[in-house]
């Protein structure tokens, strides 16, 4: 009888690893962590591992690092109800990177933690991530980034009698009415939130 393939549980483990110690661990630890017999299994893992595209040589060749399909992520092929409950157990999962589907042009999108109230009726947190995009033309109703007294808000991009005006997301917030040229940093094209520490 064949010997099951235990190399995606060996990968959870090792990224697991990875989120605590921000570093693949060498091939001994990797054999401790594992319950190998030697660190020539670790190896071979590693050397399965890069086939596939998990993880790689760095360029000096000193060391092993994540390649892009470390940090892909199961995506279950059924969306979850906010209503009445659906079944997910058991159902296929397609690979997920959160990069892949939150920046469409990785050199002009930078992500900017958030801070304050003035967005929350739009469902925007201070502690969220948001993704900005840095050279999207802007237009009335993007969430944008924008400069006002040499700081940097997050506001609804919005006209009022032809001229654009930030419009926050929270009754307590007035209404920004730029005196001069409006300074756009971004457009925001997705957000990530953490629910626990």
């Amino acid at each position: 009888m064949a010997t099951p393939n235990k190399d995606p549980a060996h990968l959870d483990r090792l990224r697991d690893y990875y989120a605590d110690n921000r570093r693949i661990p060498s091939m001994q630890r990797i054999a401790e962590l594992l319950a190998f017999a030697s660190k020539t299994a670790s190896r071979r893992l590693l050397e399965r591992l890069a086939a596939a595209g998990f993880v790689q040589r760095t360029p000096d060749d000193d060391a092993w690092i994540p390649a892009g399909r470390f940090f892909e992520r199961p995506l279950v092929g059924v969306s979850v109800r906010a209503g009445s409950s659906d079944v997910i157990e058991g159902t296929g999962a397609e690979p997920f990177l959160v990069d892949n589907y939150l920046v469409r042009h990785p050199s002009s999108t930078v992500m900017i933690p958030v801070k304050g109230d003035s967005m929350i009726e739009a469902g925007i947190h201070e502690g969220d991530i948001i993704a900005v995009e840095r050279n999207k033309a802007a237009k009335a109703g993007d969430f944008v980034v924008a400069i006002v007294d040499n700081e940097f808000t997050l506001k609804e991009l919005a006209t009022e009698r032809g001229k654009f005006i930030l419009k926050p997301h929270n009754k307590a917030y007035p209404i920004i009415r730029p005196k001069s040229e409006l300074e756009i940093f971004g457009v925001m094209v997705g957000l990530v939130r953490r629910f626990s520490h």
